[in-house]
This record gives C-alpha cells, sequence and structure tokens, in this order.
C-alpha cells in the first residue's frame, strides 16, 4: 500500500474513531455527501487541501496524522545487506544502532558511553536516513523494525559479531552473578526441535520486555547482561572424524 492511500486509510480510521459519518464531514467541508463517499473510494487520491480540511474537522494536527501514517508501515524482521554494511562501517554508529535495538533513550546513551549530545544526534539521524528508526522531535525515535527482528544469518552485522565479539563474549567463567554457560547435546526428532527453537525464541522476547520494563528502575539497581540463544544441528570439529561413515545426520556438519 502506498503511502497516500495509508493516509486515507487512517483519516478513515479516525473518523470512524470519532463517531463523524460520512454525511456529516460533507456537511462541515461543503461538499456533498456522494462527493466525499467518493473521495474516500479513490485510495491515494485526495487533494492535500481536503486533507487539510478533514484534519480541522478531527481537530488533529497534520504532524499527528503523518505520525499515524508511519506508524502503520510494515516493520522491519531483518535490514538489507546495504543497511547493514553501512551500520557496521562505523563502530560508534552500530553502538547507537544497537541501544536504540535496546529502546534506550539518547540521554542514557551519552551518560553510559564516551559521545557527546550532538555526536549521538548524528548518529540517530544517520539511523533515521538509513530507514531503522523514524527519529522524532528531542531526539525521541520509533523503532521501524520488529519485536523478533534479526541480523541477517551471514549478513555483516553477524560476521562483525563472529570476529570481534564471541571471543570476548566466552572468555568469561560465566560465574558470577544470575550467570551460565550450559551446553546440551543430544538427537531429538525434526519435529520438537523446531518445538524448541520457538521455546528459545520466547525466551529472548521476554528478556527484551523485561529489559524495556526495568528502564524504570534506578541505574544503580540495573547491570547489563547480554543473553546469547542458540541451536544448531552440529558435531563438535574435534569428534568429526571419529564418526562412522554410515551414519548420516543431515545438515550435521
Amino acid at each position: 500500500m502506498s503511502t497516500s492511500a495509508d493516509l486515507v486509510a487512517v483519516l478513515k480510521s479516525e473518523l470512524r474513531d470519532a463517531r463523524i459519518t460520512y454525511a456529516e464531514l460533507a456537511g462541515r467541508i461543503g461538499l456533498a455527501e456522494s462527493s466525499v463517499k467518493r473521495m474516500f473510494a479513490r485510495d491515494g487520491d485526495m487533494p492535500l487541501s481536503r486533507v487539510d480540511e478533514i484534519c480541522r474537522v478531527l481537530g488533529l494536527d497534520f504532524v499527528d496524522l503523518a505520525r499515524r501514517v508511519a506508524d502503520r508501515q510494515p516493520l522491519l524482521a531483518e535490514l538489507t545487506l546495504e543497511q547493514e554494511q553501512a551500520v557496521v562501517a562505523d563502530r560508534r554508529l552500530l553502538l547507537v544502532a544497537i541501544c536504540c535495538m535496546s529502546q534506550w533513550s539518547a540521554e542514557q546513551i551519552v551518560a553510559t558511553y564516551r559521545m557527546d549530545a550532538a555526536e549521538c544526534t548524528g548518529h540517530l539521524l544517520r539511523l533515521d536516513r538509513l530507514g531503522i528508526i523514524e527519529l522524532r522531535p528531542l531526539n525521541r525515535y520509533r523503532l521501524r523494525v520488529a519485536k523478533g527482528f534479526r541480523w541477517r544469518a551471514n549478513g555483516p552485522v553477524m560476521s562483525y559479531f563472529r570476529t570481534e565479539v564471541l571471543d570476548d563474549y566466552f572468555a568469561g567463567g560465566f560465574d558470577g552473578e544470575a550467570e551460565m554457560l550450559t551446553v546440551v547435546h543430544g538427537q531429538i526428532g525434526a519435529g520438537l526441535a523446531n518445538s524448541f527453537r520457538e521455546r528459545l525464541a520466547r525466551v529472548g522476547e521476554d528478556f527484551a520486555r523485561q529489559h524495556i520494563v526495568d528502564q524504570k528502575l534506578p541505574a544503580t539497581q540495573r547491570r547489563p547482561y547480554t543473553l546469547v540463544i542458540a541451536m544448531r544441528s552440529w558435531l563438535m570439529a574435534a569428534f568429526r572424524d571419529m564418526k562412522r561413515e554410515e551414519v548420516a545426520w543431515p545438515d550435521a556438519s
């Protein structure tokens, strides 16, 4: 659906919510009811002058209308290759992007990292131009990525994590407060494997939701944690040459 058609759809929704009929609207903007019906039937073909008139009837500012149109746009499940390349090319932009994915405020970013407000604003503007966030006044923003967003499986960001992050992450002892590292190996049916994958995904979503809720706590009561969830059909490299050739395990490379 085009943006202009989305705008008309939002106006229809606002009229319904305000319980304003086409007949009532027609009387208030000086048109025949049949003309109003035709105008709304032609999605995306409404003059801006009429949009302004309808906004006045609704008591709605055009900026608010545009924001509601933006809120209706489908969220991104993943970024394009070009978007990821742009993000990972600048380490500080990547930092701000990850903070935004965690819904940190600009004030939190500046208070936590060696970055002043002007630099943070510059990175937020770049993320807006890349289509990752919608930047709003006072450095507030709306994420344009879905709740289940994932970096591209073999894209630039995951490649960066593999080369720059994984060794650092797993070098820890996982013996601190609320830390754990468990490696479980087994053979299960493919259907059950999908069920486990979905349950693990829900754990990740629960963690993300708790992060948002706990932003209300004082900084002294919060600690940074990173949850890594993975499930793969895989055999440890040290054991691969011991496997009998007649045993076939699909995708167990």
